[in-house]
């Protein structure tokens, strides 16, 4: 497959803009391995072949381990999750699923005794920075290098 279109070049404000984000959250106050689990989970769902690989490799980085990098689209069978980070996951898997299932009163109470007003502000900020980003990825077919 062919990259189509270096988004990075073609339009630098827009990139800033959406780096811009992800500066907002890196100031954020969710765990690194928390994040890119998220991020890792919505790329497999949305098929983001560049984004699973920079979020392994980020994870890895990061002192994630081998398991639960191998095991995270399967979270609900193992007991490598916390319930916060299982709770993070079906949030995750809502709102990038949301034509589908429009966010149901089940994952809000799944998600919400695990997560600060703020911290879920900023969780709902990381999953569609990621589903952007996925778009981003996948439309202009940007490849792994």
């Amino acid at each position: 497959m062919q990259q189509r279109l270096d988004f990075y070049t073609a339009n630098k404000e827009a990139i800033r803009a959406m780096r811009g984000v992800e500066a907002q959250i890196d100031k954020g106050t969710l765990d690194i391995l928390l994040k890119e689990m998220v991020r890792l989970r919505a790329s497999q769902i949305n098929g983001c072949a560049f984004c699973l690989d920079m979020h392994v490799t980020d994870a890895r980085r990061a002192g994630e381990n081998e398991r639960r990098l191998a095991t995270v689209s399967a979270w609900r069978e193992t007991p490598f999750f916390s319930d916060r980070e299982r709770a993070a996951l079906a949030w995750t898997e809502s709102l990038t699923l949301v034509s589908h299932n429009h966010v149901p009163d089940s994952v809000w109470e799944e998600v919400r005794p695990h997560f600060t007003d703020a911290e879920l502000v900023e969780l709902t900020l990381l999953v569609t920075s990621i589903n952007s980003w996925n778009r981003f990825a996948i439309a202009f077919r940007k490849m792994p290098e």
